[in-house]
This record gives structure tokens, sequence and C-alpha cells, in this order.
């Protein structure tokens, strides 16, 4: 059985959610619906990508996931489905798949556009993708092959001899501050020394910590979290606000 993921930034205080799952059940009631998070924020396609590429490989093969983030209609507007690694993901065009893959064959992309005059189009978009899935019809009859996709290019870490710049890239559910350095990358760089993470002006971190509890409660920290990505926290406290950190401020680690 196929399972279905949503992931949006529709909210959960409108109607929008409910009248999405509503039609996707009218068209596919045999595929379960998994809510992934209706809170991202408004528009912003990177926290989209954060969030999708953190769930989608701890679902079986053949998940759909449908990706409702930025859908700002314009003349030209559509939205793409793409095939990688036996999952299936639906979302505009935006560049919000270009962040979450860095690799795109274009042979596993199909348009689907979207009525502009629609005010909801991405209910019937959705539905109408499900809908083809639930018949068991193949892939390549899902809408038609598409021109290249809109691109944005993901911030990377800047990468020395001495350091790694990076950037703040989610603020969590409990204020804990995610860094777009991956546990690979800092322990290539490491590469047996010691190291301090500065930010703001706030006191350098000089110890890498397994657990939020490894520091004495409201004592600052840095792990890295169960996506493998660098994350500055707080035990039992909310570091973004402590600490004076939001999205897209830069960390640095320095090594010695």
């Amino acid at each position: 059985m196929q399972l279905v993921t949503l992931t949006t930034d529709f909210g959960t205080q409108d109607y929008y959610v409910g009248a999405l799952k509503g039609a996707l059940l009218s068209r596919a009631p045999e595929l379960p619906l998994i809510d992934i998070s209706h809170d991202v924020k408004p528009f912003d396609i990177v926290q989209g990508a954060f969030v999708v590429a953190n769930i989608w490989r701890e679902f079986p093969e053949g998940t759909i996931h449908l990706i409702g983030v930025n859908c700002v209609y314009q003349p030209d507007f559509r939205f793409v489905a793409l095939r990688h690694e036996g999952h299936y993901f639906i979302a505009p065009d935006n560049g919000l798949l270009t962040i979450l893959f860095q690799n795109i064959d274009q042979n596993n992309l199909r348009s689907l556009p979207a009525d502009p005059k629609e005010h909801f189009a991405v209910k019937k978009v959705f539905s109408d993708a499900l809908a083809h899935f639930a018949q068991n019809k193949p892939f390549e009859e899902l809408g038609e092959y598409p021109a290249p996709l809109l691109e944005r290019i993901s911030i990377q870490p800047v990468i020395t001899p001495t350091r790694i710049r990076g950037t703040v890239i989610h603020v969590d559910n409990f204020e804990n501050v995610v860094v777009n350095i991956r546990r690979e990358i800092f322990e290539k760089a490491l590469n047996g020394r010691e190291f301090s993470l500065f930010f703001k002006r706030n006191d350098p971190i000089t110890k890498l910590s397994g657990n939020y509890c490894d520091v004495p409660t409201g004592e600052q920290l840095c792990l890295f979290n169960a996506a493998d990505f660098l994350e500055i926290a707080v035990n039992m406290g909310k570091a973004a606000s402590l600490l004076g950190l939001k999205v897209e401020d830069v960390v640095e680690v320095v090594f010695e």
C-alpha cells in the first residue's frame, strides 16, 4: 500500500488543510494520508525542503510526498512530479525541489500545469495526481515532459583549512538552532584538532556534546542532531531567544 505524506505552509487555523485532505480522500480513499507539518513558515521553500529532506527516507519506497509550500499562482505557474530513489515528490516549481535534491534527472520529472484562475489550484493538482497513482497508472503518463525546473541554490558552508563558516538554516519548535554543517564535513575538517564554535557575541562552545543533558540546565551546548546537522542548544532552554540567533545568521567553527 502506498503512503502519502503532506507538508505545507497552510497552517491549521484555516480550512485549507481540511479542504485539501477532503479532495485527496475523495479521489483516492485507499491511500493513507500522513501529516508531516503544516507549520512551515509561509512561502519558506528552504524550511520546506529542510523538513522533507529529513523525513522522506524514513518512509518505504513508493511513498508519495505532497509538498504545498509557496504555492503562489502566476500565469505560467505549474507543479511538478519527481520520481527519486523509488519515492515520488509533487511540489510547485518554485525552486524547492532543486534545494531538496542537487542532481535531478529530467527523465524522472513530469510537469503538472495549474489553472491560474483557480484560487486553490493545489487541491486539484494533488488530487488528480493521487488518483493517477491509485489507479496504478505509469509515472510516465502523469503530466507532460517538463521544461527545466526553476533553480534555487541552497547555501553551503565555506570550508578552509582552519575554519568552517556556516549559516543558521532552521530554528525548531524548542528553539534549538540548526546550522548547515553536517557531521561528515565537521569530522573531516576537525581531523583530531580542538575547535571553538563562535556565534554572535556569545562565549564560544569548545566541546561537542552527545545529548542535551550533558551540560547543566540553562547552559549552552552544541551537538549533532538526529539529522546529522550541527545544532546549538541550551539545556531545558530556548537557544534562539537566549543567544540571539535567527535563520541566516553566520556561525563559525575555528580549528586549533
